[in-house]
């Protein structure tokens, strides 16, 4: 007579659901601890998935608001260095022309001029790090200043109208609704600049060089630059208070956006992130279970009528 195993069909249909389960639990605590994350799937979130992709929705956002006006920061901030620059050489043509009349000698003039000039095209045609014209508008691609001499400035109907840039002025948008112009005009800050210059050098191929002992129409035409010079450098220096009243503002969007992405990205992360200490509780737990389910199956797939006759 054989001694049959006393093994229950039904126990050991409990015993495989009970071991899947373990295996399964087992493997979640894993991917957590491995991962980091809750879950490595929209599903393992339940019905916080909403709360979850609207919080990634909202950080994406702010980080893209962020980066626009950080670009926005840099090019004010460019633009501050070439618009202080070009004050400075307002304030020097001023200077130089009030030299030569209070010296009543303007021999020294023209050449002055003429530095001033060819700075003022230089820095009116900078450029940024991607080659665009900073002071272009809209014609990104056009140099500003569109003559390179004094005497295509004198063959000009006037010093605005050697501008080629163009009207529209860039801008960022900071956040939603809300957008900040940045750019500035080579024509605006420049134009009077170059007028100044241009009734300098029209004036002495009418009526002759200015020498080392000026007439006095000479010095009364000089007094009269000496006027258009200062308006040229204060035009200048109210669209640098601009641009500095835009750096501000930017600075403060990228403050303001930096600030929300690192909320949404914690509202995200309390979703989405695991407690790591708890986790690792649950990693170990469940690999205790999973141990003792995997005894219990071995041994009841072993028990027969000779366990009870001991």
């Amino acid at each position: 007579m054989s001694i049959d195993r006393i093994t229950n069909s039904g126990q050991t249909q409990l015993m495989i659901a009970q071991l899947n389960t373990a295996n399964a639990n087992l493997a979640q605590s894993e991917q957590q601890v491995s991962s980091g994350n809750v879950s490595n799937t929209y599903a393992g979130y339940g019905d916080k998935v909403q709360a979850l992709e609207a919080a990634n929705s909202a950080a994406s956002r702010a980080n893209t608001y962020k980066a626009a006006a950080q670009a926005g920061l840099n090019q004010a901030n460019l633009q501050d260095t070439q618009l202080t620059q070009l004050s400075n050489l307002a304030n020097q043509l001023r200077q130089d022309i009030t030299t030569a009349s209070a010296n009543n000698d303007g021999s020294n003039l023209m050449t002055q001029v003429q530095g001033v000039f060819d700075q003022a095209a230089q820095i009116l045609n900078s450029t940024d790090a991607n080659g665009n014209y900073l002071f272009g508008g809209d014609k990104t691609n056009t140099p500003p200043v569109s003559i390179s001499s004094l005497s295509q400035l004198a063959s000009a109907p006037s010093g605005a109208s050697v501008f080629a840039n163009g009207t529209v002025k860039s801008t960022v948008t900071v956040a939603q609704g809300q957008t900040v112009t940045v750019g500035v005009l080579a024509s605006d800050v420049g134009s009077q600049l170059m007028q100044t210059i241009k009734d300098i050098v029209d004036y002495t191929t009418t009526n002759g060089a200015l020498g080392s002992q000026l007439t006095s129409a000479q010095n009364n035409f000089l007094s009269g630059e000496i006027t258009s010079a200062a308006t040229a450098a204060a035009t200048i220096n109210t669209a640098a208070a601009s641009n500095g009243d835009t750096y501000q503002q930017l600075q403060n969007a990228v403050t303001q956006q930096t600030t929300m992405n690192t909320l949404y990205q914690g509202f995200a992360s309390n979703i989405q992130n695991v407690d790591m200490a708890q986790a690792i509780s649950t990693l170990n737990q469940n690999q205790t279970a999973l141990q003792a389910a995997l005894q219990v199956t071995s041994q009841l797939g072993k028990l027969s009528l000779l366990n009870y006759f001991r």
